[in-house]
């Protein structure tokens, strides 16, 4: 829209649903909007860890935004239960409107508005019998993508085309067509979202095709450089300046090593990156030349960059953007905010896929140190915990937790799952120490792969709290076992009380300051 920019990001299982946000010079970019709010238009309880939102597309048309976005239910196995929606809003800030369902055949959809007035869905298609025609036999259940037209009278009409089987990189996902010069051109995502992620481009006279593929395949890469500070890039959308000028979008990882020096670990999850791009005999081509993006941020630009400065929040005035939850669209039943400052009820487990009072921020920093004060909490029973976490799922994640220790009393501990998928068993990696009644100051410090807890009460000094924890399992690829891992981490406070009587945690301050 003229010099105004607007990009939006996956939020996965955290409530509210989407992140939008908006530059005016595609390098400074800031959260605007978070669409999904209320339980007509999204409601995750029961949703599996990495499923819910991915792959949101935003267009605007016909003087209005539209939002295409998959709300997946099933991520383990031979299904994959994905249910896609459209809404639409007048302003990018305001109430976005109760969902249009279009259609689950697979996720990744976006919508193209053709300059002759139609709309077109496209979307991957999921094949449970993993027998697909993909370019991949080994990826067969990526069978291609599906092209079918769409309006907001009719839904979907007309025949359904599967208009591109992908390359022999295969796991074909995430298209989106744009027009130019009168080629329908289509990039895609292959190769997985891991270290094989690529952005690959095809183009066609018509928009049912055939499309042929990029002469080089793969416009951006970097599965063919390890080496390469920027990893995991593929998946992203074309925008052209109104000067003209071209760029491309990538989802992009910056992995650090874990704590003995090996292994490549994205705490900061699937960033986003952009690159600029030049056109040359009808195709795309990164400006540099090859397909691997800048090696610095310059010429990149991070969403939502992280600020250098520290943030703080009291919550008298509400939630900051900034925090999320789980799953929920009833955050009354989990918190409130006021002049009480943060109160959360302790619902279900640090588990849970259904209830959990858990609010957070994402982490933006390799190091950095976050803060809260736990200022009232009384539990009668060890199964009433709260505290302050590093969070990355149901099996990944370290809490330092007040409860009620049998024969101690209140107790401050440490409840740890280091990436046991999927069994989810818990480690206790501190002897429990006795805190007296009143408020409990809690401090979690990270460098890259190393994590540490801290605590005080009152004037008394910071007090290390356990040893030093493995904070690469608290990232993309942490953890045992194989399962996909999408979000990044996050930090922040946390209530259960699996008791069922709903005990009541007030925090009052919460601090995060880049190391």
């Amino acid at each position: 829209m003229g010099d105004d920019y607007y990009i939006a990001t996956s939020t996965f299982e955290w409530y509210p649903g989407v992140c939008i946000y908006h530059s005016r010079d595609l390098v400074r970019w800031r959260l605007v909007s978070r669409p999904l709010r209320r339980a007509a238009q999204l409601d995750m309880r029961g949703n599996p860890d990495s499923c819910g939102i991915w792959a949101p597309c935003l267009s605007y048309a016909d003087g209005r935004f539209w939002l295409v976005y998959t709300d997946v239910k099933r991520l383990d196995g031979a299904f994959k239960d994905a249910h896609n929606y459209i809404v639409t809003c007048d302003t990018i800030d305001g109430e976005w409107s109760d969902p249009w369902y279009v259609n689950s055949s697979g996720f990744d959809p976006s919508l193209f508005h053709d300059d002759d007035g139609r709309k077109w869905f496209v979307n991957q298609q999921w094949n449970h019998r993993g027998r697909g025609t993909g370019g991949n036999p080994k990826h067969a259940s990526f069978d291609g993508i599906l092209l079918q037209e769409w309006s907001p009278n009719r839904g979907l009409s007309g025949p359904v085309t599967n208009i591109y089987p992908g390359t022999d990189r295969g796991l074909t996902e995430a298209p989106h067509l744009f027009k130019r010069d009168g080629w329908y051109y289509l990039t895609v995502a292959e190769g997985g979202t891991g270290y094989d992620h690529a952005v690959t481009m095809a183009r066609s006279r018509t928009i049912t095709g055939p499309y042929e593929t990029h002469p080089d395949k793969h416009v951006i890469t970097t599965a063919h450089a390890p080496g390469h500070p920027i990893q995991r890039t593929g998946h992203g959308q074309y925008v052209e300046t109104a000067d003209g000028q071209g760029f491309h979008t990538f989802l992009m990882g910056r992995p650090i090593p874990g704590p003995d020096g090996s292994g490549r670990f994205c705490p900061l999850g699937r960033e986003t990156g952009i690159a600029r791009v030049v056109w040359r005999d009808g195709w795309l081509w990164l400006e540099g030349g090859g397909q691997l993006p800048p090696e610095t941020l310059e010429g990149l630009a991070d969403v939502d960059p992280a600020p250098a400065e520290s943030s703080e929040t009291d919550f008298v005035a509400g939630l900051p953007d900034v925090f999320q939850w789980l799953r929920t669209p009833e955050p009354d039943r989990i918190f409130r905010t006021g002049p009480d400052g943060l109160v959360l009820t302790g619902r279900e487990s640090l588990g849970s896929w259904f209830e959990q009072a858990l609010v957070a921020r994402r982490q933006e920093h390799h190091a950095y140190a976050a803060e809260t004060v736990l200022e009232a909490f009384a539990p009668d029973t060890y199964q009433q915990a709260a505290g302050l976490t590093t969070y990355y799922n149901r099996h990944k994640f370290h809490a330092a937790m007040v409860t009620q220790e049998p024969g101690l009393g209140r107790a401050l501990t440490i409840l740890s799952c280091p990436g046991d998928w999927p069994n989810s068993a818990l480690s206790h990696p501190v002897t429990p120490v006795p805190v007296a009644d009143g408020p409990v100051h809690l401090r979690v410090t990270v460098d890259h792969a190393r994590q540490h807890f801290w605590w005080r009460q009152g004037t008394d000094r910071w007090q290390t709290l356990g040893p030093v924890l493995d904070a690469s399992v608290i990232s993309d690829e942490g953890g045992r076992g194989e399962h996909g891992s999408f979000t990044g981490a996050f930090v922040g406070m946390v209530a259960f009380d699996t008791s069922g009587r709903g005990r009541e945690a007030r925090f009052t301050r919460f601090r995060y300051a880049p190391g």
